[in-house]
């Protein structure tokens, strides 16, 4: 790491370093170095099913990102008509960044570890926190602590349940979700659509962050 550091001026800027012995991956840019990570983050309140849509729960996490002056792409952490959740971080940067909450702690060693019948659970006590900066666990805003997803545990979209591609609250419809407290964020329950549950953002692409 010190010897990164002492080099890394020399090297030319968007270059990536890897830290072997941290698993780090640091990227240059004009003002020196800066580490690679991604976040988590929750919508400021619960949605029912009908967020009009992925673009319409896309607009949410971006315009709340904007808020608090986070200027990375935010995705809705679902899977839709034309887009499986597992790809909407890019293939490159699936297996090497971190994915942290807003406050900077880790939850996940990396997009990947989110997914499949091994996937990996919360870390235990690392909140996730809503852009407004409240922990979803724990604050009384979001009473089911539900996350809505509509895929598989492998990330795919599945087409009888996801709420009609985001566009029905109905209690006839359904889609999935996951309990929180499964500590696993695809487990597999499907739910009225009219529940008012958790969504997440994901970050799928960085820049740096200036926060207000």
């Amino acid at each position: 790491f010190d010897t990164m550091m002492a080099t890394a001026r020399r090297q030319p800027e968007g270059s990536l370093i890897y830290i072997l012995d941290r698993a780090d991956l640091y990227l240059r840019v004009r003002e020196g170095i800066r580490q690679v990570l991604l976040h988590l983050i929750a919508l400021n309140s619960p949605q029912s099913g009908n967020m009009r849509g992925i673009r319409g729960a896309d607009f949410q996490c971006f315009q709340q990102a904007r808020a608090v002056g986070l200027t990375g792409t935010f995705r809705a952490f679902l899977s839709s008509k034309l887009q499986d959740l597992y790809t909407v971080v890019r293939k490159s940067d699936r297996d090497g960044y971190r994915i942290l909450n807003l406050k900077g702690q880790v939850l996940f060693e990396n997009w990947e570890s989110i997914f499949g019948d091994n996937a990996a659970k919360l870390r235990e006590n690392v909140p996730i926190y809503s852009f407004d900066g409240r922990d979803i666990l724990r604050d009384s805003a979001w009473p089911e602590k539900m996350v809505w997803h509509g895929s598989s545990s492998q990330g795919q979209r599945q087409t009888d349940n996801y709420c009609e591609t985001w566009r029905a609250g109905d209690r006839a419809v359904s889609g999935l979700a996951s309990a929180l407290n499964s500590g696993r964020l695809l487990h597999q329950t499907s739910s009225s659509c009219s529940g008012q549950y958790i969504v997440l953002c994901v970050e799928n692409a960085f820049t740096q962050h200036r926060r207000k």
